[in-house]
């Protein structure tokens, strides 16, 4: 569905009659608290997609599971508990990452992931949040996942702004790799993949990296004259 929604977004765009060779850069907002999980080897599809199909028929076989968590999912009470006793007691989670431990969070769903279906997480290279899974999109690569919505995951050394390698332990194996790096949100990802240069986007154009809904809402509070 949000490979559908980005090819939507494109038409309609290009239906529009929108000078694409106007754009400098682009970037996006998008639900928060949602992931998405690429399956081993699909990197060579997201940097090697073929501009004359849908971005909805490449990616076909490119992800680990077929739905994401989203932000209405409260199945991981379980996951949440075990996840606070790990590092010391709900205040201890807190202190360390900003927040206790919530089922929506992105920290707990993997968690339940690697419990009940280790397969499949032994069969994901890389886990997105919806924000850096669009801004992946559009660069055709892999792009970080910035602070501002990785606060939010239950992962974030919230100070220091770094993965937390004792949220990330008490979590799962091996997910600072899958993670990636955080970078902030007013970082470019990339320029825009090959794949959006034809029929007209400038091919310097840059991504500047997506983040999370809340987020969005919150820059744009300032934007209001008293």
């Amino acid at each position: 569905m949000w490979v559908e929604a980005l090819d939507l977004i494109l038409h309609r765009l290009e239906m529009s009659n929108l000078n694409f060779g106007k754009i400098a850069a682009v970037s996006g907002s998008a639900q928060q608290h949602g992931s998405v999980y690429w399956k081993n080897g699909s990197f060579e599809i997201l940097s090697s997609l073929d501009p004359k199909k849908p971005l909805v028929d490449q990616f076909l076989d490119a992800f680990s599971i077929e739905k994401s968590p989203i932000w209405m999912d409260c199945s991981t009470t379980e996951q949440c508990k075990a996840i606070e006793i790990a590092v010391g007691g709900g205040l201890e989670l807190a202190k360390l990452t900003g927040s206790r431990a919530h089922e929506r969070y992105v920290g707990p769903q993997i968690r339940k992931i690697f419990e009940t279906r280790p397969e499949i997480y032994q069969n994901t290279e890389r886990v997105s949040l919806v924000s850096s899974f669009m801004a992946s999109l559009l660069i055709g690569g892999y792009a970080c996942i910035d602070q501002t919505d990785g606060a939010g995951m239950n992962l974030m050394d919230i100070e220091h702004r770094t993965w937390s390698k004792i949220a990330l332990e008490a979590t799962a194996p091996g997910l600072e790799e899958k993670l990636g790096k955080l970078a902030p949100a007013y970082a470019v990802a990339g320029s825009i993949a090959s794949y959006y240069v034809e029929p007209s986007p400038d091919p310097t154009c840059g991504v500047i990296l997506c983040y999370g809904c809340c987020c969005s809402i919150l820059s744009k509070l300032s934007c209001y004259q008293r």
